[in-house]
């Protein structure tokens, strides 16, 4: 290599690799932004292909709550029946409690074509939810609403259909999150369900701090709940829990945060449903 060639070497070999730097933050940018998940709709706009079935009476909400621990609530306002079960692919071992989706039919004389929002309250595990890449194991009453109206029942005698679902917003208008305190709870152990969560309607993680650790750290100490089952979140907190304690919530979809500030009072109770002002956008 001449004089002038090393020369020129020296003078490139920084750009070069100023340029592969440049290339290796773009990709890594592009990687970051390419697995970033989004923010839901309120609309399905991406649809894939799922079995459906349903359950329980023509008219009910499957079961009495299901394996998320709603209990009662699902066949009251804002579930109001229109629950489903689901397989494992998207029940998520119970991360998915809460989740919307809206399915719609349109292979059977009786489907209107409609889409129906329904929300995850409960697991189904055999049969063809387990087979089914995907599989909605619908409340008969979300069944029925798939149909044309006045052939609800038409569409139910039809058996196993082919449906399409997508992964939508939830929304509760004028409704803020509640706890539901599970009826094991005690000032030593807590567990609560939480309910009615706009947004993505299903959580990652849940946090408590209690009175005594706010004041012993001037705020912002927070013990990571463990999902028990379902939408049960529960604390085996070792020592007594002072209140009134304030929870919060990392949503599982975007990983949005917010803090339901003391929102489990003095004098709470086990078996009592406490509700926040505050709720996902």
């Amino acid at each position: 290599m001449t004089t002038s060639h090393l020369s020129l070497y020296g003078f490139v070999t920084p750009y070069l690799f100023l340029l592969l730097s440049l290339l290796v933050s773009y990709f890594e940018l592009c990687v970051c932004f390419s697995t970033k998940r989004l923010s839901l709709t309120s609309t399905g706009t991406k649809w894939s292909s799922a079995g459906a079935t349903w359950y329980g009476s023509p008219d009910g909400a499957g079961s009495d709550g299901g394996a998320c621990g709603y209990g009662s609530a699902v066949s009251q306002p804002p579930f109001s029946s229109l629950i489903t079960a689901v397989g494992p692919s998207l029940y998520g071992s119970g991360k998915e409690c809460g989740a919307c989706y809206q399915v719609k039919c349109t292979n059977h004389q009786s489907c209107s074509g409609k889409p129906v929002r329904v929300v995850i309250t409960d697991s189904c595990p055999g049969g063809p939810c387990a087979s089914d890449s995907a599989h909605f194991d619908l409340s008969g009453t979300a069944f029925g609403a798939m149909a044309v109206p006045g052939q609800e029942q038409q569409l139910r005698d039809a058996g196993v259909l082919q449906v399409l679902y997508a992964r939508v917003a939830c929304d509760y208008p004028g409704r803020k999150i509640a706890f539901h305190v599970d009826q094991g709870s005690n000032p030593n152990y807590f567990a609560v369900v939480v309910e009615f969560e706009d947004g993505d309607g299903d959580l990652a993680a849940v946090g408590l701090e209690d009175a005594a650790s706010s004041t012993q750290t001037n705020g912002q100490q927070w013990r990571e709940l463990q999902q028990s089952w379902g939408a049960v979140w529960k604390l085996d907190a070792g020592t007594e829990l002072k209140p009134p304690f304030s929870i919060k919530l990392t949503s599982q979809y975007s990983g949005e945060t917010l803090v339901a500030k003391d929102v489990i009072p003095n004098g709470w109770q086990p078996g009592a449903t406490y509700r926040s002002v505050v709720n996902f956008q």
